[in-house]
């Protein structure tokens, strides 16, 4: 299972639009994401700025598939329009590389953390 964290940006004044069509997810678009892998999505909002975590079984995979399923097309297509920046799913990201996480195991009081 890989985590994948993205950022998107909402086109100016479209913040509440973008809320409201995420109070509820197309049942067609919840199971095409699920069929390509997707475990859990959740997305943050910090005014404009939009955050999101997805854990899936494979990042590359999930979005060669949904780049061609007609669910994720039609919402692509809809959900862009409140975007700065449309997401075509035609690249191979990798979305936001990892710069620091808490380690599973703590380090000895006194020690320095690693670097």
């Amino acid at each position: 299972m890989e985590t994948i964290a993205l950022h998107t940006r909402i086109a100016e004044g479209r913040e509440e639009d973008y809320e409201r069509e995420h109070a509820v997810i197309p049942a067609p678009l919840d199971a095409a994401l699920r069929r390509a892998g997707v475990a859990s999505w959740r997305i943050w909002r910090d005014g404009r700025d939009l955050f999101h975590l997805v854990e899936v079984e494979d990042y590359r995979a999930m979005r060669r598939r949904l780049a061609e399923d007609p669910a994720n097309v039609a919402w692509q297509e809809h959900i862009n329009a409140f975007l700065e920046v449309a997401d075509s799913y035609a690249g191979d990201d990798l979305g936001i590389g990892q710069v620091w996480e808490l380690p599973a195991t703590p380090a000895a009081e006194g020690e320095e953390g690693a670097r």
